[in-house]
């Protein structure tokens, strides 16, 4: 299998910088990576500039609004009940732990664990959370990077995610490479590493089991394995 490092700048290459997240307010960052789950990120844009409209970006504007408004404001991005439950959750959080500024003392594993309390926060949510707003040198584990994997490997088995979390932490510790390498992730899976891969002009298709068994380009590796848990979709988010 390529190394991390490896994978990391073949990647990199390919895909050049991915200017990941499209916002700079950590507050809004963590609206983000809920409102992204099971949709596409235009969807959950639409949704974050209705809010923005409303003045409804900060965590005690956004507590205390009725959560009807809330439901309307948010329809753009799907599931939009449980959704405006799960922002209007998150606020009550923030607020009451102070603010961001309080949050940014918390030691990662206090905040982590404390993250995957709220309603609707997953894993794979809350490290988007500590790595994009909170700048913690965290992996990102989600399925396209659990994909990739399990192809490059010989023979292709499932990896641990903390064994894999650890794996990738080893080789790459820093947080603005940590954020790129997810966000490079993200990308390939959506250009090349799909659950049905795309291996006509894949960057890594020389080291991969799947890509260098298709003659054609384009194969059917089968049903994949895993749950999949969309929180960061779409565009760039």
């Amino acid at each position: 299998m390529i190394g991390f490092t490896a994978l990391y700048k073949e990647l990199a290459a390919a895909y050049g910088p991915q200017h990941w997240w499209p916002a700079t307010d950590p507050f809004e960052i963590m609206l983000g990576a809920i409102l992204v789950q099971r949709t596409a990120w235009r969807n959950a844009a639409l949704a974050l500039a209705e809010l923005r409209k409303h003045a409804l970006l900060g965590p005690e504007a956004l507590a205390a609004t009725n959560p009807d408004v809330v439901v309307e404001l948010v329809r753009s991005a799907g599931f939009f009940r449980s959704k405006a439950a799960r922002v209007r959750g998150l606020a009550a959080f923030v607020r009451d732990s102070g603010g961001i500024v309080a949050l940014r003392e918390w030691p990662t594993e206090r905040l982590r664990e404390t993250l995957l309390d709220l309603n609707g926060v997953g894993p794979e949510t809350a490290d988007a959370m500590l790595l994009y707003a909170f700048e913690r040198p965290v992996v990102v584990i989600d399925e396209y990077l659990r994909r990739l994997v399990r192809r490059l490997r010989s023979p292709a088995v499932n990896m641990a995610d903390e064994d894999l979390r650890e794996s990738i932490f080893a080789a790459i510790d820093d947080v603005s490479r940590l954020n790129e390498f997810h966000a490079l992730i993200v990308e390939h899976g959506k250009r090349h590493c799909a659950s049905r891969p795309r291996c006509a002009g894949c960057p890594v298709r020389q080291q991969c089991g799947v890509g260098t068994s298709s003659s054609s380009g384009v194969v059917d590796a089968g049903p994949e394995t895993g749950r999949l848990r969309p929180a960061l979709r779409g565009a760039s988010p």
